[in-house]
């Protein structure tokens, strides 16, 4: 039983880390697809542009795919918690820009 908590508490964590750094985790992840896809690609006979060309490729579906996850994951941590819909009110800066823009 304590075994599973933790588990529990250490997937928590986790979870937190990223939501925490939701932009570090996908760039982190660009690159490791990069590296993989290139280290993959590079075993394969070929040019070397094309290797390159189709690990950008691979690597950018993956961010592609790591961003929709993010997004989900947003939605249903906002949805499950209730949180209020003026979670961005750190940035007062911004709330300003966009009132002045209102006059254009």
């Amino acid at each position: 039983m304590a075994e599973s908590t933790s588990v529990k508490s250490r997937f928590i964590s986790i979870r937190e880390w990223i939501d925490e750094n939701k932009l570090r985790t996908v760039g982190s992840l660009w690159a490791s697809g990069v590296i993989g896809s290139l280290a993959y690609n590079w075993s394969q006979p070929g040019k070397t542009s094309v290797k390159i060309i189709h690990a950008r490729l691979h690597a950018q579906a993956l961010t592609l795919a790591a961003l929709a996850g993010a997004a989900v994951f947003e939605y249903y941590d906002h949805k499950s918690e209730g949180k209020s819909t003026d979670r961005y009110s750190k940035v007062s800066s911004c709330g300003y820009l966009l009132k002045g823009l209102d006059g254009l």
